[in-house]
């Protein structure tokens, strides 16, 4: 007999589901996005009202912010991506160490002189500082040691105005754990208790190179965004890593086992919305994330971004698509066929086509072509308008599973 693929109706939202999840979240299902940046902040705190399975796999190759001085001195992956999701993760209540959880997210005042945060920060390695003098044994001892390594390596010079001291402690646990990103994460989120599963998708330090439509080359996350420079003046043709802003000569990093796993068990895999290229394609460039896509039989969902993202000047919502499914069809260590004939990366396009002011509607043609079928459900309102509503697009993907 003829394999036939095993299909089941899925109502959205569905309030049973809905119900069970938020009554009993450490049992949730472990949905897994590819994601970065800060777009899926508020989205993450409402999710770990229903499940404390998410898997959160970020990019990084970030060269902007305050990471980027952290890059520049450590030659090191980006951490600043890293620390907001376990922040948007973290258990605020009591038990969750509210103490510990004000001094990750505390920044340093941006006009301060910079010889007298650099006092400060001696001070937060001492534990006398006072947010961190009320913060019990042994998490003090903990932290203090991870700021106290980040101090030792700190260059002389090294601004911290502005600076994310939840960026510095995972910087010193980074610098600490022969510079390996797992160790200080895994201790980050015991501290404050992450709801959920955080990890960078590589190790690598690496950065992005973009190439655009008019030959023009860009090298680093930072020239892409239109955040800190001018937006970019044509599209992008292709992305891929490379080995440092000074030295674009092209890289390859690969997944590794421990993150394939995750990828290959995940109850569903988003493609959630944010920056399209540097949070989203950035994170399918390494190769085996695809093979490992490919390798788990549970729904995929592709969520269109609203509003006006600078990095998809000129995107349809058709190309954004494709884009999404020549990427992940060029895995060095994707299968060589697709099973049954199909491509293995995407069974659904999630989109609320009625209450945004814009379509987001892929062709019929492309989704047949593809195999792909089309989720039309309530996911903007109007105060949140053009945006998502994080909490109707939280309850539709969880309905999914």
């Amino acid at each position: 007999m003829p394999n036939l693929p095993v299909t089941h109706l899925a109502r959205i939202p569905d309030p049973l589901k809905l119900g069970r999840y938020r009554k009993a979240p450490e049992l949730g299902p472990s949905l897994l996005f590819f994601s970065g940046g800060t777009a899926l902040t508020d989205l993450s705190r409402i999710l770990k009202g229903y499940t404390h399975n998410s898997i959160h796999l970020v990019t990084p190759f970030d060269s902007g912010g305050s990471s980027a001085k952290l890059r520049k001195a450590f030659g090191m992956p980006s951490l600043g991506d890293l620390r907001s999701r376990l922040v948007a993760l973290a258990d605020e209540s009591v038990t969750g160490h509210p103490e510990v959880y004000e001094l990750f997210t505390y920044r340093f005042p941006k006009r301060e002189k910079n010889s007298r945060l650099k006092e400060r920060l001696g001070e937060m390695a001492k534990g006398s500082d006072p947010l961190i003098a009320h913060i019990s044994n042994p998490m003090r001892r903990l932290i203090r040691n991870q700021l106290g390594y980040f101090l030792e390596r700190m260059p002389d010079d090294f601004d911290l105005r502005g600076a994310s001291i939840g960026n510095l402690i995972l910087a010193g646990g980074y610098l600490n754990n022969h510079q390996h990103l797992d160790p200080i994460i895994f201790l980050f989120s015991k501290l404050v208790n992450v709801l959920g599963t955080v990890r960078a998708i590589v190790n690598d330090d690496l950065h992005l190179m973009a190439v655009l439509e008019n030959g023009e080359r860009i090298i680093g996350q930072h020239g892409l965004t239109g955040k800190e420079v001018a937006p970019i003046p044509a599209p992008i043709r292709s992305l891929e890593l490379c080995q440092s802003l000074d030295n674009p000569k092209p890289a390859r990093a690969s997944l590794r086992k421990k993150n394939r796993k995750l990828i290959e068990q995940a109850d569903l895999i988003c493609y959630p919305p944010g920056s399209f290229y540097t949070s989203l394609i950035a994170n399918l460039l390494p190769d085996g994330v695809a093979a490992a896509i490919a390798a788990n039989p549970n729904p995929k969902v592709y969520i269109p971004n609203r509003g006006t993202d600078p990095e998809q000047l000129g995107m349809t919502t058709d190309r954004g698509l494709t884009t999404l499914l020549e990427q992940l069809a060029r895995d060095r260590q994707g299968p060589a066929e697709p099973p049954a004939g199909r491509q293995p990366f995407l069974d659904f396009v999630l989109i609320d086509d009625k209450h945004g002011e814009a379509s987001q509607r892929p062709s019929d043609a492309l989704l047949q072509r593809h195999g792909i079928e089309l989720i039309e459900t309530r996911l903007i309102t109007r105060r949140g308008a053009p945006y998502y509503d994080e909490e109707l697009l939280v309850s539709a993907l969880l309905s999914l599973t």
